[in-house]
């Protein structure tokens, strides 16, 4: 049987052995013993799921440390930036636990018996419940906050789904030591085996994906492995989601009177955002709109300074590291494409990588030219009217995000509206003045948008990515006695619906 093991990024070597693959009979009992616990996550109610997220965070905190030195070794992060992540992943536990404890994200909606003009109506109650057990697949770039302990867990595990959770063949060892931990705090709670489960390997994510018992599954990670999952589901006898994250190239626009105004300040900050973790973030700018003229020379003359002393750590694998050699080997071949800024050639051997950026004039972008690169590149597009700038974008594949820099200067909000109104119907989260790069866990986050960024009409972060793992439910003339506690008269405990008019829990005294 195949063994599963990570490689060290810093040195290119395999490291020891973590996990033997998962055969199909070990995938078949352990999404059986999820099914089992399904039960018991819908028993213990929103207070019991949000004391055992609780729970989960506060076992994360606590093992810090070997949870950081496992993730440095086997994806070359380092362990500042993953301190970071580790306490994003403990913080989504403790926040979903607040969305549980709130309670609005069931939609708890009711219509008494009455007439209306089409007649007389039954008594109607309706809210979410849970959809069962889901599989989650962690990504190769976040080893916490999108893995093992991460936002799908823990978004899935509040609505009262277990999960059964994929680990990345990037970092087994983190995967499995997060898993241990998490399973060992849950039992320590009182949830039954089966709450949490685990599998490795290639072939046993394709069977957790087929397992009848499985109602959903959470997918971070390549355009064409989502493609290869999205394909076992589809010939599954029953239908179920795919909520994947795919592929995003985030187009960044520079007005002219940005550049004129702050074309330093945002060049500088280009060369951070580009950079940061290596280039390997979702939501990495790289396609940047700057207006010809010197101002935009500016700009990138600011970007290329920074870039020329910029060093990276590792990148995460040996498939990202070749396949960045080919994208960017690609690009230095192209005619109308020119190399203008490289940053410091690195030291040592592993997966190390330069940062590169190339520039290209909009009149000759081309869909070929640009895709998603993971790693420290970029493309700057200098443009010189809007209409260049609108047929240029429309050579962008849709993505997660679209960030637009404006001025203080005449016309900029005519042209803030324009770019917005683009914005809307081509990302799912529209940056002002800033740049993509970080993803707030919050109420009103969004991180999902049109294909082939993501094949979802949900965020996977923020307090409504409770909803892919939900399905609606309504109980017509129900006696009390059948009714989920939210939807029975005079137990106003979550923000409820009644005949169209929302009603909110009063504070207790």
């Amino acid at each position: 049987m195949t063994t599963i093991a990570g490689t060290n990024p810093y040195t290119g070597t395999q490291l020891d052995p973590v996990a033997k693959e998962t055969s199909p009979a070990d995938v078949d009992r352990i999404v059986e013993s999820a099914g089992k616990a399904f039960a018991y996550l819908e028993s213990i109610g929103r207070t019991g799921r949000a004391g055992l997220l609780h729970v989960l965070g506060d076992s994360l905190d606590l093992n810090a440390e070997e949870l950081i030195k496992a993730a440095d070794e086997e994806t070359g992060i380092g362990p500042a930036r993953l301190s970071g992540e580790l306490k994003r992943a403990s913080y989504q536990m403790r926040f979903f636990a607040e969305v549980l404890v709130e309670g609005s994200y069931l939609e708890a909606t009711i219509d008494t018996a009455g007439d209306t003009p089409m007649g007389p109506r039954p008594d109607l109650r309706r809210m979410l419940q849970p959809l069962g057990p889901v599989a989650v697949f962690g990504s190769s770039n976040f080893p916490f906050a999108f893995s093992v302990i991460g936002g799908d867990t823990a978004s899935a595990l509040a609505t009262g789904c277990p999960v059964v959770l994929k680990a990345h063949s990037s970092h087994p060892r983190t995967s499995k030591i997060s898993y241990d931990i998490m399973a060992a705090a849950a039992t320590n709670y009182g949830a039954p085996e089966g709450t949490l489960g685990i599998v490795f390997g290639q072939k046993a994510g394709t069977a957790l994906v087929s397992h009848p018992l499985i109602q959903a599954v959470g997918f971070t990670g390549s355009l064409g492995g989502g493609a290869a999952l999205m394909d076992a589901i589809s010939r599954r006898a029953q239908p179920i989601p795919f909520y994947g994250e795919l592929s995003s190239i985030n187009p960044l626009i520079v007005t002219p009177n940005a550049a004129t105004e702050r074309g330093t300040d945002i060049g500088a900050g280009l060369a951070t955002s580009i950079t940061t973790s290596a280039g390997q973030l979702c939501t990495k700018p790289g396609v940047v709109f700057v207006p010809h003229g010197e101002d935009g020379d500016i700009l990138v003359a600011r970007l290329v300074d920074d870039l020329s002393v910029s060093t990276v750590s590792p990148l995460l694998n040996r498939r990202i590291f070749e396949s960045y050699a080919a994208i960017t080997g690609a690009l230095n071949d192209q005619e109308d494409v020119e190399r203008v800024a490289t940053g410091k050639v690195p030291a040592g051997g592993g997966f190390r990588v330069t940062p590169v950026v190339y520039s290209i004039d909009a009149s000759r972008l081309s869909r070929e030219t640009v895709e998603e690169c993971f790693g420290p590149s970029a493309i700057i597009v200098r443009y010189g009217t809007l209409p260049e700038l609108e047929q240029a974008l429309s050579m962008i594949e849709e993505s997660l995000t679209l960030t637009i820099h404006l001025g203080e200067g005449e016309g900029d909000d005519d042209l803030a509206r324009r770019l917005t109104e683009i914005g809307r119907s081509r990302a799912g989260r529209i940056i002002y003045n800033g740049y993509p790069t970080g993803v707030s866990v919050s109420w009103a986050q969004t991180h999902g948008g049109p294909w082939p960024s993501t094949n979802s009409l949900h965020t996977s972060v923020g307090a409504t990515a409770v909803r892919r793992f939900l399905r609606p439910v309504t109980y017509q003339d129900a006696p009390a006695i059948v009714l989920p506690d939210e939807l029975r008269n005079g137990n106003l405990t979550v923000p409820t619906r009644v005949n169209g008019q929302l009603h909110l829990p009063q504070p207790s005294a």
